[in-house]
């Protein structure tokens, strides 16, 4: 964001204050177009065809760019495709460190690159001190992909921390901030290089569209490549869903801010339940990670939690069906709230606790999602 800029919060509601010069609506446009036509001297308006760039599409990466501190934002027709386009651009030999427990999908893609590509992956430990430093020093490393709240157990990682530790040892920072959106966390601010959104999540809120954004502190030769393999991989988001995640975007503050208080209510409740192992949530001052969290968030610690049945995996996935409210599916960040058991989703590679169960908590009544998961508990 630049110095004359509003608060995310204004930006959001206000579309970035879109008004357009001949109609004044105020509301953005969709383009569906897949081409777009030369004037008299055979020259384009910035605009050629839909796999390099749409109106609607520039016009929301703009905005996200402006909500991130960024010089630039691209968006993706997924999640997973805005990560597989990042890591695109590493070479053989080159080495990414991230963490042990994290996004399966990024996980799984990371092993992929290892095995066909030669990528030299290495992970560390979130949840050790002094785990980073020591995966660091044992080769040279080109990218370090972090997640400032570790999915699915919660771990906090000190994206300033470890944005100095990655440029002393050559290296950028990439920071995975699904969980942690902009009206919470900005994370070049803190030092990062490179963010990611699976926009699919809390950016757009409803649990209608896929997408993803990356966003860039400079425009490098590293984002210029960035740029290029999404065109010629035809990763572009379409016009429709770009409009609809700006819908969404419009509400992200409030929807958040909702979440993020019912997260903390049912995290306070059942924390020393007698169904319970533990409660996963940073929100919590037990947390090891509380008081980075509330040094590097604003306005709550998030919506995600987690909660360690005191039993097994069977357990846990019979809880996760005995829910009347909470939706057994997979994904995150709608205003509904869902129930999850995590290793059973990861597959054979899972690092998750068994009997861990996360929670994406929605806008509905806390009290309500207390009792239903009382009752599935009992």
């Amino acid at each position: 964001m630049t110095n004359n800029d509003p608060s995310p919060d204004t930006l959001l509601a206000q579309g970035g204050h879109f008004i357009d010069s001949e109609t004044r609506a105020i509301v953005a446009p969709i383009h569906p177009s897949t081409t777009f036509g030369r004037d008299e001297r055979y020259e384009t308006r910035g605009f050629v065809y839909a796999r390099t760039a749409n109106p609607t599409g520039r016009y929301v990466e703009a905005l996200l760019a402006r909500l991130e501190g960024a010089e630039d934002a691209l968006l993706f027709g997924s999640g997973m495709a805005g990560i597989a386009t990042f890591f695109e651009t590493l070479r053989r030999d080159e080495r990414v460190v991230a963490p042990r427990i994290m996004y399966h999908g990024s996980a799984d893609w990371l092993r992929r690159l290892a095995e066909r590509r030669g990528i030299d992956v290495a992970f560390f430990d979130a949840s050790t001190p002094g785990s980073l430093e020591e995966v660091l020093g044992a080769g040279d490393t080109t990218v370090v992909w972090i997640e400032p709240s570790v999915n699915p157990t919660w771990d906090v990682i000190d994206v300033r921390a470890t944005a100095r530790a990655a440029h002393a040892a050559g290296a950028i920072l990439g920071v995975d901030a699904t969980v942690t959106p902009p009206v919470t966390l900005r994370a070049l601010e803190l030092g990062a290089d490179i963010v990611f959104h699976s926009a699919t999540k809390y950016l757009a809120g409803h649990s209608d569209l896929t997408a993803g954004v990356l966003a860039t502190r400079e425009r490098d030769a590293r984002w210029q490549d960035i740029h290029s393999a999404r065109t010629g991989m035809g990763g572009v988001l379409g016009a429709f869903e770009t409009w609809l995640l700006l819908r969404g975007m419009r509400t992200l503050h409030l929807r958040y801010a909702r979440q993020a208080a019912n997260a903390l209510a049912i995290a306070r409740h059942f924390e020393r339940h007698s169904r319970l192992a533990a409660v996963l949530y940073p929100g919590l001052e037990s947390h090891p990670g509380h008081a980075v969290a509330k040094r590097q968030m604003r306005g709550g610690f998030g919506a995600m939690l987690s909660l360690l049945v005191d039993g097994d995996a069977a357990l846990a996935r019979r809880i996760a069906t005995r829910t009347k409210l909470f939706v057994p599916a997979s994904s995150l960040g709608g205003v509904e709230s869902l129930i999850e058991h995590r290793a059973t989703v990861e597959g054979p590679h899972s690092a998750t606790p068994a009997n861990l169960l996360r929670l994406s908590v929605g806008i509905e009544s806390a009290d309500d999602l207390i009792a239903d998961l009382e009752q599935a508990l009992a």
